[in-house]
């Protein structure tokens, strides 16, 4: 893999497709996110939703699952799992 031919075609593959593993890997959490970024990144989540999620949190504590947003009112199976690559639960400090 010297030839002037073969680095450019692996660096041409590495600026194609690297910004898409960088995108994926990060993740909204939803046990810290405002309304605010949980309405802009979550698909079918307006701010009547995500505020209903912000409250259901202060009320009833940390997520511990994505899945666990089934219980806000509103918010079915089909919605978490067209976020399920765009949100995540962050894991309490012990």
């Amino acid at each position: 893999m010297n030839s002037p031919l073969a680095r450019a075609l692996m660096l041409a593959f590495c600026l194609v497709f690297l910004p898409f593993s960088a995108a994926n890997a990060e993740t909204l959490d939803i046990n810290s996110a405002s309304a605010e970024q949980l309405s802009s990144v979550m698909v079918g989540i307006g701010p009547a939703k995500a505020k209903a999620i912000v409250e259901y949190r202060q009320a009833n504590g940390p997520f511990s699952s994505v899945d666990q947003l089934s219980a806000v009112k509103g918010i079915g199976s089909a919605t978490i799992d067209k976020n399920r690559d765009l949100i995540g639960v962050s894991t309490p400090a012990e």
